[in-house]
């Protein structure tokens, strides 16, 4: 789902609305929730106790619905793009579609489906992701961007057999209720099986819900159910048409026909130590030219995907389904079958290979003079994980890497203190994010979860790419060609005033109305880094910006400082690269497979579609990895862990352990005695009699209570003190009590920290990183 908009052409009086004033900032904004509108309008104590009051009076009278947990709507508004389930099909023969989320959203007829509408016609009970459009008589219809599947009806769980009952227990905690089986064939499931079920229509009075199944998907025991399990529960897609294998078993090793011949340039592939696919390369020399004294030519070569997923073509087709690859611990769903992907579109050592490269000139200042795009045929000199090539720059070479130690690696780190300059002038968002690698064995099951190190290498690469992606932009921009940008809005006022509201907590100067900038913001993580507050800091910075996404109107890319941005890079694992590439081929006039009319006219549905799958890709490897880690500590259970708290809501305290990164919750009921209430402009739980505090960022010791890999809840125990009372902050008057609060679905099922989009949770504002490499 988009962001919700955010009202800007109206400037709203502060102090308390009234009805009209605030449900006209609740159209404007689309959806929004009370700690949004209490700082639109600079509310504060009374006067947002007094908010809440309102807000619970218009939702009792009808005038507004509630969104999710938090959220507030107009009844019956509806937003600009949605996730809907197709209920019924009216008297007209009309499918109707209601938002998933809002009990109070309205039935929309959805638009007949047109001609260049690829797949099947949507059917009661599909899922679909649409654009609500107001037409010329006032009524409001939805349009298809792209089916998701099965609608809400579907459950993921666990089989329990007890008294000649077989019932699914959904493996999400967030969902209350269970399904009993009533098909003959549920007798023969045992007690544990992983199945796929949905409930009927027969309504019962009493009871648990009745159900049928729908697939046997494995085992909760097996070692390897982590990913099944996140591949079901999001609806990722999985597999291959029988007609695009076809066309991928069909596809021929690349001939020089058509092609400029790069074979003498010295490619090289820097990757993960553990990758599949190999789909950029990367070679760099001085720059002779006299006119560019201390200038460096960079080449990136891209694998040439475009030259075999052709428009309208079924590898096409499945390639826009899925729009990114989904990688897991101990597997990756591919967006091409693997005959391409980790075959003849992977840049293998030594093989002949069809790319689109881009030739870049850099001043000795870092910034780019010129770029040349070219679609070629390559051969890449050597494969090398991150830390060959690292090891190699630090001085200790292999038997790999010293042979093209100087005549290539040397070269490539020379270039990039180049680059480097230009970037450090640019200042892009310099936000640092722990990430860590899980480990697994032969046997499926976790073996080590350690840090990613943070390598030279891996920036090497990173602004490399960011350059490449950059002159695609550019040159698309310049030819007016149509495209796909990847943008990243400005951080709103409102993340923000919250960012201000905490700093003042920790007695950090953000001057009033000070406009945010990338340089504003490194310029306080520079100046908190070595302090008790720096990592805080860092996560309270991360979470106040916003999520980028891909648009066919630019705005440019706040994190990366860049006014032209789009993903050219990877077009093995995503499909906006793909029609980058295909861009650049009609631009250029570099062949006959370049962008085609339905790829234009569908041009912002793709953007909205493929933000949307990135999404669920995220959420699905973020489950997986949860329920890998919560595997991994179930023997631990009883053991003390050092940790950092990472999250403060109102049911309890969620703490991160240095070890592992793992995230668990310590329930507010075993904080101790007293209520606690959350302060939420200082991001702490404060004791209401003794003022003792548990503050974001605090260090804390854990025991592990519960772990629970079925749903990766872990549940800790808090072994640490309070620390104590502020004296220069005001004592949060007591709100709301928290208490012995328990969130819906708790014990074991409390899966982290709240998810992004979410108050408390980061929000990737670089995704679509190379697996295992940096974000950008």
């Amino acid at each position: 789902m988009p962001k919700p908009r955010q009202p800007k052409s109206t400037r709203f009086p502060k102090g308390l609305p009234d009805r009209d004033t605030l449900l006209k900032y609740i159209r404007d904004s689309g959806e929004t929730d009370k700690a949004a509108i209490a700082k639109a309008f600079a509310l504060k104590g009374e006067e947002r106790r007094a908010l809440r009051q309102l807000l619970q009076t218009m939702e009792a009278e009808g005038a507004l619905g509630r969104r999710g947990r938090r959220g507030f709507a107009e009844v019956g508004a509806l937003p600009e793009v949605g996730v809907v389930d197709v209920i019924e099909r009216n008297a007209d023969g009309e499918l109707m579609v209601k938002l998933t989320k809002g009990e109070d959203a309205p039935l929309v007829p959805l638009a007949p489906a047109r001609k260049d509408d690829a797949g099947p016609a949507p059917g009661v009970g599909d899922r679909l992701l649409v654009r609500f459009a107001r037409l010329e008589n006032g009524s409001t219809e939805a349009r298809l961007i792209k089916a998701l599947g099965a609608g809400g009806q579907r459950i993921l769980g666990v089989i329990r057999k007890a008294r000649r009952e077989v019932r699914v227990e959904p493996v999400d905690r967030r969902s209350k209720e269970s399904l009993l089986l009533t098909d003959p064939q549920a007798e023969s499931l045992r007690d544990g099986d992983l199945v796929l079920a949905q409930a009927t229509t027969a309504e019962t009075r009493y009871g648990p819900k009745r159900g049928k199944l729908l697939e046997v998907i494995g085992r909760e025991d097996e070692p390897r159910s982590a990913s099944l399990l996140a591949i079901y529960a999001h609806g990722i897609p999985t597999g291959f048409s029988a007609a695009a294998e076809v066309e991928a078993e069909a596809a021929q090793p690349p001939t020089l026909a058509g092609r400029e011949d790069l074979r003498d340039v010295p490619f090289i592939t820097i990757d993960p130590a553990d990758a599949r696919d190999h789909d950029d390369a990367v070679y760099a020399q001085a720059d002779d030219d006299p006119k560019n004294p201390g200038g460096w030519i960079v080449w990136v070569a891209i694998a040439d995907v475009a030259a075999y997923v052709r428009p309208n073509s079924a590898l096409d087709e499945t390639a826009r389904e899925k729009a990114n690859s989904v990688y897991f611990p101990d597997r990756v769903e591919p967006m091409l079958p693997e005959v391409l992907s980790n075959g003849l579109c992977s840049l293998r050592e030594g093989e002949n290979r069809a790319c689109m490269a881009v030739r870049m000139v850099f001043g000795a200042d870092g910034r780019k003079r010129s770029h040349k795009f070219v679609r070629g045929l390559m051969r890449s000199a050597a494969k090398l994980s991150y830390e060959q090539a690292q090891a190699c720059a630090d001085g200790q070479p292999d038997d790999k890497t010293r042979p093209i130690a100087k005549s290539i690696l040397q070269p490539l780190y020379a270039a990039y203190a180049v680059l480097k300059k230009g970037r450090d002038v640019r200042s892009p968002l310099a936000i640092e994010s722990a990430e860590r690698r899980i480990v697994i064995s032969r046997e499926g099951e976790v073996a080590s979860i350690t840090p990613r190190a943070s390598l030279e290498a891996h920036k090497l690469i990173e602004e490399m790419m960011i350059q490449a992606n950059v002159s695609a932009a550019e040159t698309l921009e310049a030819k007016r060609i149509p495209l796909i940008y990847r943008i990243h809005d400005t951080p709103s006022p409102e993340k923000v005033q919250a960012l201000v509201d905490f700093l003042q907590t920790l007695g950090i100067a953000w001057s009033k109305g000070e406009a945010p900038t990338t340089a504003r913001f490194n310029k306080l993580l520079d100046e908190t880094r070595e302090t008790e507050h720096g990592d805080i800091v860092n996560e309270v910075v991360l979470r106040s910006q916003m999520q980028a996404i891909y648009s066919t109107e630019n705005i440019g890319h706040f994190g990366l400082n860049l006014a032209k941005y789009a993903h050219f890079t990877s077009p093995i694992r995503r499909y906006a690269d793909l029609i980058v590439h295909r861009g650049l081929i009609s631009a250029l006039g570099l062949g006959a497979d370049g962008l085609a009319e339905r790829d234009i006219a569908k041009m912002k549905d793709t953007a909205e579609s493929i933000t949307f799958a990135e999404r669920r890709a995220m959420a699905a490897e973020r489950d997986a990895t949860d329920r890998y880690v919560a595997a991994f500590l179930a023997d631990r259970v009883g053991a003390e862990f050092p940790g950092r708290i990472t999250g403060v809501t109102r049911f309890g305290l969620f703490v991160r352990l240095d070890e592992t990164g793992a995230d668990g919750l310590v329930p507010v009921s075993k904080l101790g005695g007293e209520y606690f209430i959350h302060d939420d402009r200082a991001h702490a739980l404060v004791g209401e009699r003794t003022g003792a505090r548990w503050p974001l960022g605090m260090r804390v010791q854990v025991k592990l209570v519960e772990a629970t890999p079925i749903n990766g809840g872990l549940l800790f125990e808090m072994l640490s003190e309070p620390a104590a009372p502020d004296p220069t902050a005001p004592r949060p008057r007591l709100g709301m009590r928290a208490r012995n609060e328990r969130r819906p679905g708790g014990g074991a099922g409390f899966r982290g920290p709240p998810r992004a989009g979410q108050p408390g949770r980061p929000k990737n504002i670089r995704n679509g990183r190379k697996k295992g490499g940096p974000r950008r």
